[in-house]
C-alpha cells in the first residue's frame, strides 16, 4: 500500500485481539464526524495472529477515515443503521461499514464500526456478509445504549468484535468446502446400521430440513461429528456450505450465530453448554444433533422461533421423534 497515507492521530487507541491460526480481517475500527475536525477515528482493533497483509495504523486511519466522507449532511430516520460496501481497488482492501447516529462526549455524532479485510478476500467473505453485518448490527444496537447512557462504548463493541474476529478466523481454517466428498459422509460408512441407531441419520436429516438447514451437531469425537456435519451440508447449496463450520479437533470453537450448520467438541465433563440468547438470535430455528448419545432435538418452527420471548427457557428444545 502507499506509504503516503496520513498519521495516525495520537489520540487513537488500538487493540490487539488474540486470535488462532490466519484472520482474513485486517482491522476493525470506530470513527466519528466531528464538526470541526472532520471524520476522527476513535478506536482501532487489529488482531494478533498471522495476516495477510500488513496495514500501518496511518493506513487503518486513512481507510477509516474513508467510510465516513460524504456522510456530513446523513438524513436517517432515529436508529437507523446504513451498511456500507466499499472496494478500494487502489488500496487493495474491502471496507464493510455500519454508518449510524449516536452521541459521543456529549455530541449527538455520526458514526461508523467498520471491518477492513484484503481484496483477495473477497469470495471467501462476501457468502458470510450477512452473519458479520447482523452481528455488527447487534454490536451498534448495544453501543447505542451504552452511548445515550454515558457509559463507554469501547469496552461494549470489544466485546462484540472479539468474537466476529475470532469468527472469522474459525471459518478461513474449518469452513467446509464447496464441494463435499461422498466418502468423508456418513453414507459411505460400511456400519452405517450401527453408527445411525434408532434411525438416527433419519431424524436428523429430516429435522436438519425442517429447520431451514440450520443444525447444531456435538460430540466428543471430532471425526464423528464432522462426519455428520458434512453429511448435512449435502442438503445445502453452495453458498449455505461456505456458512458451515467443521469442529476443530485440538480446540473448542464457541458457537456463532448465523452459521447453518456447526461442529462443536464437547469439554472434558462431557457436557456442550450453549448461549442460549445467541442461539434465539438465530434467523432460523436450529436442530441440536448430539452424536455420542443419538439424540435429535430441534427448536419450534420459524413462525414460532422468530415470536421467541427469551423466557421460554430451554424448554423450547423438544426431542425429535421417529416419525418427524
Amino acid at each position: 500500500m502507499s506509504s503516503g497515507c496520513p498519521p495516525q492521530s495520537p489520540a487513537v487507541a488500538k487493540q490487539e485481539v488474540a486470535v488462532d491460526g490466519e484472520c482474513p480481517l485486517l482491522a476493525a475500527t470506530f470513527a466519528y464526524w466531528d464538526n470541526i475536525l472532520g471524520p476522527r477515528v476513535h478506536y482501532i482493533w487489529v488482531p494478533k495472529g498471522d495476516q495477510l497483509m500488513f496495514l500501518s495504523d496511518g493506513e487503518v486511519t486513512f481507510l477509516a477515515n474513508h467510510t465516513l466522507n460524504g456522510e456530513i449532511l446523513r438524513s436517517a430516520e432515529c436508529g437507523a443503521v446504513d451498511v456500507k460496501f466499499f472496494v478500494l481497488a487502489e488500496k487493495g482492501v474491502i471496507i464493510v461499514s455500519l454508518i449510524f447516529d449516536g452521541e459521543l462526549k456529549g455530541d449527538k455524532n455520526t458514526c461508523a464500526l467498520s471491518i477492513i479485510l484484503p481484496q483477495t478476500e473477497l469470495s471467501f467473505y462476501l457468502p458470510l456478509h450477512a452473519v458479520c453485518v447482523d452481528r455488527l448490527k447487534h454490536a451498534v444496537r448495544k453501543g447505542r445504549i451504552c452511548m445515550q447512557k454515558g457509559f463507554n462504548i469501547i469496552d461494549v463493541l470489544s466485546s462484540e468484535i472479539d468474537p466476529i474476529m475470532k469468527l472469522l478466523a474459525s471459518m478461513k481454517s474449518h469452513s467446509v468446502p464447496e464441494d463435499i466428498d461422498i466418502k468423508d459422509t456418513v453414507l459411505n460408512d460400511d456400519d452405517i446400521g450401527d453408527s445411525c441407531h434408532e434411525d438416527f441419520l433419519h431424524k436428523a436429516i429430516s429435522s436438519h430440513l425442517q429447520t431451514c438447514g440450520c443444525s447444531l451437531v456435538v460430540g466428543s469425537n471430532p471425526e464423528k461429528v464432522n462426519k455428520i456435519v458434512r453429511t448435512l451440508c449435502l442438503f445445502l447449496t453452495p453458498a449455505e456450505r461456505k456458512c458451515s463450520r467443521l469442529c476443530r479437533a485440538d480446540s473448542h470453537f464457541k458457537y456463532d450465530t448465523g452459521l447453518f450448520v456447526q461442529g462443536l467438541l464437547k469439554d472434558s465433563t462431557g457436557s456442550c453448554v450453549l448461549p442460549y440468547r445467541q442461539v434465539l438470535y438465530s434467523p432460523y430455528p436450529t436442530t441440536h444433533i448430539d452424536v455420542d448419545i443419538n439424540t435429535v432435538k430441534q427448536m419450534p418452527p420459524c413462525h414460532e422461533h422468530t415470536n421467541s420471548s427469551l423466557s421460554c427457557g430451554w424448554e423450547c428444545w423438544h426431542r425429535v421423534s421417529s416419525h418427524s
